[in-house]
This record gives C-alpha cells, sequence and structure tokens, in this order.
C-alpha cells in the first residue's frame, strides 16, 4: 500500500513554496515522521516528515518545483523496508555496485543531472556517495570544489632584482610589472562564474525593500548614546543575573524595555498606515533582526511592554536558535509594530535601516567604540554608540522622531529611568 506524500497546509498569506531539498532518494528506508523533504516559503522553510514507515517509492517534485498547499510531493510504500533480511556476500557485492542507465550510465536523480549538466560533467566523472553509490547532489558539489581549489603549479620565483626594483634617481618608486607584461594571458586563465536562483526568502526580502523605498517618505534622524552607564549595570549585576535566570544579560534587552517605553510616550512612532487611515496600536510587538543562513528573519516579540528583561532574553535567544536551525515558524514573524536591528554585531559603526512595511520606524544599534567626548567642559574617553531611527514621514514629523530617539537616548544612559517610569 502506498501514502501520499503531501504539502501542508499553507498560511492565509502564501499562495506557494518552492521545494527545497529532498533528504531520501527513491528506495531508501523511511521511518514514520522523519524529515523527508523542506519546502521554502516567502518566509520560513517547513519540514515535511513521512507519514509511515516503509520506503520512498517515488518523488513527484524535483528540488526547485514551484508546489502549493496539499499537491502530493511523492509516494511512500509502507511496510518495514529497513528490517529485510542481509543479503549473502555475493548479493552484497552486487547490490553495493551503482545501479547503471541503458547507456551505461550510474542511474541519477533529475536534480543531479541538471547539476551535472551545468558543470559539464558526465555521471561518470564523478563518485557517488549514496546508496548503491548512487550519486546525489553533494558528490557533485564537492566533485566541483574539488576542481576549481586545485592549486596551480607554483612557478620558479623571480629574480630579487624584478621583485623589488629600486627607486630611480629622480626618487620615483618602480612598480612591480603588470602581469601582462610578465607574460601571463589573463584571457587565458579561468575565470568561474554561476547563477543560481534567489531563495524565496531573498526575493521576498527584496520586494519588501522596494516596497519600503518607493512606497514610504522615509528619513532618518541619528543620535549617539553613552553606553558606559549600561556596560557598569551589567558588569556589576551580570553573573548574578545568569545564576538567577539561567540566561546571560545582553544589550538588546535593555533597548527593548527602552523602546517599549518610547512607544508609550509616542504612539506616532507605533502607528502604520491602512490605505486612508493610521492605526494606533494599543499594545508593543516589537520585531529584533535574527540573522540566518538563509538572510535575515525578524521575530516578534509580543507584548514587549509587559516582558521582563530575562523573558526578553530568553525569547531572544529561542528565536535565534531556531532561525539558524531553519524551524522558525511563520507565526513569530507575523505583526510587528516596531523593529530593532543590531548591525553593530557585525562591526556597523552607522547605516540607515530601512523600514520593515507597513510599520511607520525601524531603530539601528551600531557597533560600540571608544571615542573622545566632552564632559563638563572636558574631554574624556567613553564607549559610544551611533544610533538611527528611519521613520516614515507620512505619520511622523521630524519633531516626533527626534525626540522618540533622545527619549531612547536618556533612558540607556540613565537606566534607572525606565524603572521609575521617569
Amino acid at each position: 500500500m502506498s501514502t501520499e506524500i503531501k504539502v501542508p497546509t499553507l498560511p492565509e498569506s502564501v499562495a506557494d513554496a518552492t521545494v527545497l531539498a529532498w533528504h531520501k532518494e527513491p528506495g531508501d528506508a523511511v521511518a514514520r515522521d522523519e524529515v523527508l523533504v523542506d519546502i521554502e516559503t516567502d518566509k520560513v522553510v517547513l519540514e515535511v516528515p513521512s507519514p509511515s514507515d516503509g520506503t520512498l517509492e517515488s518523488i513527484a517534485e524535483d528540488e526547485g518545483a514551484t508546489v502549493t498547499a496539499d499537491q502530493v510531493l511523492g509516494m511512500v510504500a509502507e511496510g518495514a523496508a529497513a528490517a529485510a533480511p542481509a543479503p549473502s556476500t555475493e548479493e552484497t557485492v552486487v547490490a553495493d555496485a551503482p545501479e547503471e542507465s541503458e547507456d551505461g550510465e550510474p542511474q541519477t536523480s533529475p536534480a543531479v543531472r541538471k547539476l551535472l549538466a551545468e558543470h559539464n560533467l558526465s555521471a561518470s566523472d564523478v563518485k557517488g556517495s549514496g546508496k548503491n553509490g548512487r550519486i546525489i547532489k553533494e558528490d557533485v558539489l564537492a566533485h566541483v570544489n574539488a576542481q576549481t581549489s586545485e592549486p596551480e603549479p607554483e612557478s620558479e620565483p623571480a629574480p630579487a632584482a624584478q621583485a623589488a626594483a629600486p627607486a630611480d634617481s629622480g626618487g620615483a618608486i618602480k612598480f612591480a610589472a603588470p602581469p601582462a607584461a610578465a607574460g601571463v594571458n589573463l584571457a587565458d586563465e579561468e575565470r568561474s562564474q554561476r547563477r543560481v536562483p534567489m531563495t524565496r526568502l531573498r526575493a521576498r526580502v527584496a520586494e519588501r525593500l522596494m516596497q519600503a523605498t518607493t512606497q514610504t517618505a522615509m528619513l532618518t534622524t541619528f543620535n549617539e548614546i553613552n553606553m558606559k552607564p549600561l556596560i557598569d549595570l551589567r558588569t556589576e549585576f551580570k553573573e548574578r543575573f545568569e545564576k538567577q535566570h539561567g540566561i546571560k544579560l545582553g544589550f538588546m534587552s535593555m533597548f527593548v524595555k527602552a523602546a517599549a517605553e518610547a512607544l508609550k510616550r509616542f504612539p506616532d512612532v507605533n502607528a502604520s498606515i491602512d490605505g486612508n487611515d493610521i492605526v494606533y496600536h494599543g499594545f508593543c510587538d516589537i520585531g529584533v533582526a535574527v540573522s540566518s543562513d538563509r538572510g535575515l528573519v525578524v521575530p516578534i516579540l509580543r507584548n514587549a511592554e509587559y516582558l521582563s528583561l530575562a523573558q526578553i532574553e530568553g525569547q531572544i535567544m529561542d528565536y535565534a536558535t531556531q532561525a539558524r536551525e531553519g524551524k522558525l515558524g511563520i507565526e513569530a514573524m507575523t505583526g510587528g509594530t516596531f523593529t530593532i536591528t543590531n548591525g553593530g554585531v557585525f562591526g556597523s559603526l552607522l547605516s540607515t535601516p530601512i523600514l520593515n512595511p507597513p510599520q511607520s520606524a525601524i531603530l539601528g544599534m551600531h557597533a560600540t567604540q571608544e571615542r573622545p567626548v566632552v564632559e563638563n567642559g572636558e574631554i574624556v574617553i567613553r564607549p559610544m554608540m551611533y544610533i538611527a531611527l528611519s521613520y516614515d514621514h507620512r505619520i511622523i514629523d521630524g519633531k516626533g522622531a527626534v525626540t522618540f530617539l533622545k527619549t531612547i537616548k536618556g533612558l540607556i544612559e540613565e537606566p534607572a529611568r525606565i524603572l521609575l517610569d521617569i
């Protein structure tokens, strides 16, 4: 008896998905609930498990195919295929030999054949590591990488007189001859390039960024924060905080609390445009940008104004782990009234973050650097961070944006103000 492998029900806002990767080949034994294939939507990767124990009988949709909800992806033949008795030694030798097609080439999947054609390879050029010596995509990629990474034969070292030419009598420096003059023909060198389709997530990000730049009146204002008070606070309490709550104390949780407090004081920054209406949100659902292998995702901290620092840190840690493992659900990234992004973790000193529509503002954090500043008429060294607020000028006036950012600055430089609500 065979069972269909179907695309799961997609969220209402998602029309279709793309088959990202099959983890099994036809003929492989599978277990119930074992992940067989990943499909990619605009926001998340969904894992499709096996509906029963048995053998993967067939694949209906190869990698790269566009599919819709409840569409058949393949078939599983039910039965304990993995528990079959072991063959004899002679049978094992025959079974382990790679399967061949009519033309003598090892059998491959359509996705592998496409990859071989792209790199002008034949199946006989690649050693398979799959079942029965079957060639899988990773084998082709490894073969291509091995070819492109082979070192060129070393040429004899140039004479010292050519390697470092002395300055002439006029004092001008004589640089080394360009490669063409040294006997190297650049046109003869292999200059590889490859073309890959844009992932659905990257395509969706591009679409949203273009929407933000063409359909909003976006403007950015800047300020800087003296991080010393927050650094001192964290240094004093980080060990007790971790012991009490089982999680490290970071700076992001304090920025989330400061942003939530500022949003309550400036409702325009927490609003959005819907047609000809302005929607004022009576809650602070703050998105925190998280980096993953697939790109930037923005999970939401619901009702952030009511969360403790430990709860915020815990949720951010969970979201980051899920993003790295590709298990972040679409529900976690739906909605949001405000966004915080931290380019400082990658070393960014200053940037202008782009809005996340339909939100009207986004806060950008940056790297903390020691810089000279003036305090009480004296030059002192302080750990300073530039912050940026990009906002939709259709909703938020310049005065409101500047004052909002100054409020963030004041709350971070005097963290006690958050507790005292002043």
